[in-house]
């Protein structure tokens, strides 16, 4: 499978904090995404299930529905089951990497986020 362009990929951004959202949108644009975004994880959840993005960045600590949880629904949808999901959060304790894992994450980011580390991760996911 070859490299895809990322000019035609989506990534849906979950973050509930509205200055770090803007900022992982503005990186994402800048490397040429189209970017979608959602502040819960429920609004994830039914983003994802209706626009079907490339890629997902999820925080796991969310309000309405957790990342975990979240991931969990998208993971049981049969057209989002391969979907590479980063779980972008400020916790670094190894029981959130473990139940991050459990719940179908693809990768493991903690805060704060390089952007060109985040950038290689997403096409690595993505190739």
């Amino acid at each position: 499978m070859t490299e895809k362009d990322s000019t035609n990929l989506t990534v849906l951004v979950v973050e509930d904090n509205d200055d770090s959202r803007y900022l992982m949108r503005l990186e994402l644009e800048r490397l040429g995404y189209l970017v979608l975004e959602a502040e819960d994880g429920a609004k994830a959840v039914e983003i994802a299930e209706r626009d079907h993005p490339n890629i997902i960045l999820m925080d796991l600590t969310l309000p309405v529905m957790g990342g975990l949880e979240a991931t969990a629904k998208i993971r049981a949808n049969d057209e989002m089951r391969d979907v590479p999901i980063i779980a972008v959060t400020a916790h670094q304790e190894n029981d959130w990497r473990e139940e991050a894992k459990a719940s179908g994450f693809d990768a493991y980011v903690t805060k704060p986020i390089d952007g060109g580390w985040l950038s290689e991760l997403i096409k690595g996911l993505l190739v």
